[in-house]
């Protein structure tokens, strides 16, 4: 395989699965009417089978999101990146190498929420799209982790340790031949401070009073905690599930949510707690060592016209500081920015594959922030400008343009960090390869014929 492809078509596999159509071998050989064959084992690893449709999943999903400059994976690169996670998982049962129930509910439970998010909780919109029930699902994907965590406790296990040196990246660059050298597209560095509208006392007072009505009504009996929640709860991904957002490690949750659950009894329900997301009132459901799992009504504070406007005014006048050059850019950013996914890094976005702050227009995934940049210069700071955060409503930012890179041939200037990310991913690819020659004789491995071509078993 070639050695720049491994380790990303196997971390696209991983992030991308997130809901698949779990087979067993006796379901998995299924024929339409007509004879023609639905899908097929393509390989067994032991006890682990690999399907035409996973390969056929991978691949399609692998030429989507290749790493920019760098040259696509082929489909015998890909079947075999899920050939080796086959064989990490088989292999893992015989050292022993395990993932704990709580480690897979933990995650399940947040994909799972994410997922029922994208429906607004609606179970029979899911049940139209994917043809299961949230039950099905929630089981799919928690079979989907169990797997994922091995692979990542393999892999981890295989390149403990493993770093790259200034001296390696260069020895990486200058072993490409100058005409192979990947081009990379125009790229811009661009930064944001966030503000979000603080909500006014009377609004918030509304909430809270409202969730205590709520407790009343459940402590009286006139109505329970899960249809509350169902009806009510603006948390779309828990809402369909009677309010339980499943479990979570400590330092998972907002501290203010934690603190109160973690103080109550279980079966205890909360007064309202206000977080960054809103007012809750949390029910402890129960506690696994450091996890704990509970239900909550979430209701969010919508703020007025003139709470968006206070927000404004206060970005007006730290834009015209920055403008002024009386404060800096980045040193404003981590001082007063409410996005903490940028505050940290200076207000600038990151390109999540390579750490660097330059991305390329197609990493801009918000069309709005795409066009506001097209219409602005180079150097400007945006006036206030309004949008709307999925989670947390309505907010406020002023967008930085701080430099544009044009499209050009891969350099050590420009492009270390991509250059670095790119020597390490051969370097791990070798460790993995060397482990795979060995790995392979502890299992039983059967392919299908159309695969062999693809010389997935030589050793390299």
């Amino acid at each position: 395989m070639n050695s720049l492809k491994y380790l990303l078509i196997l971390s696209l596999i991983m992030i991308s699965a997130t809901v698949g159509f779990s087979q067993t071998e006796s379901d998995a050989e299924t024929e339409k009417p007509s004879g023609q064959v639905l899908d097929k084992i393509v390989a067994k690893v032991n006890n682990y089978i690999l399907l035409e449709s996973d390969v056929q999943k991978a691949y399609m999903e692998a030429l989507a999101q290749s790493q920019q400059g760098f040259e696509a994976p082929s489909r015998c690169d890909v079947f075999e990146s899920l050939l080796i996670n086959k064989l990490m998982v088989a292999k893992a049962e015989i050292d022993s190498v395990l993932v704990t129930d709580s480690e897979v509910l933990i995650q399940a439970d947040q994909r799972f929420n994410m997922v029922m998010q994208q429906f607004g909780g609606d179970e029979n919109m899911l049940l139209e799209v994917y043809g299961k029930s949230s039950d099905q699902l929630k089981k799919e994907i928690e079979e989907m982790l169990k797997e994922q965590l091995i692979v990542q406790k393999m892999q981890g296990k295989i390149t403990e340790g493993l770093t790259v040196s200034p001296a390696e990246v260069r020895k990486f660059y200058s072993s490409i031949p100058r005409d192979s050298l990947p081009f990379f597209s125009a790229e811009v560095m661009v930064g944001q401070i966030v503000k979000k509208p603080e909500v006014n006392r009377a609004t918030k007072d509304s909430l809270a009073n409202q969730l205590s009505i709520f407790k009343e009504m459940i402590n009286d009996g006139s109505s329970d905690f899960q249809t509350l929640a169902t009806k009510y709860s603006q948390d779309p991904g828990s809402a369909i599930q009677g309010g339980e957002l499943g479990f979570f490690r400590r330092g998972e949750l907002a501290p203010e949510y934690e603190a109160t659950a973690l103080g109550l009894k279980l079966g205890e329900i909360s007064d309202p707690v206000e977080t960054m997301f809103g007012f809750h009132m949390i029910q402890l459901l129960e506690r696994r060592g450091n996890t704990f799992n509970t239900r909550h009504i979430l209701l969010r504070p919508e703020p007025t016209e003139n709470d968006i406007r206070i927000a404004e005014r206060f970005l007006d006048s730290l834009r015209t500081l920055i403008v002024d050059e009386k404060i800096d850019f980045a040193k404003a950013a981590k001082d007063n920015s409410d996005d903490r996914a940028t505050s940290d890094n200076g207000g600038f976005f990151t390109d999540p594959a390579t750490g660097s702050n330059r991305l390329t227009l197609r990493t801009l995934e918000d069309p709005i922030l795409y066009f506001t940049l097209d219409s602005m210069e180079v150097g400007n700071v945006t006036k206030p400008l309004r949008f709307e955060n999925e989670r947390e409503g309505t907010q406020v930012r002023i967008l930085y343009y701080k430099e544009k890179f044009p499209a050009h041939r891969a350099n050590l200037d420009d492009d270390y960090e991509k250059l670095k990310a790119a020597t390490k991913r051969k370097k791990e690819e070798g460790l993995l390869g060397r482990w795979f020659v060995t790995a392979k004789e502890d299992v039983y491995i059967d392919l299908d014929p159309f695969y062999d071509r693809c010389d997935a078993l030589k050793d390299r």
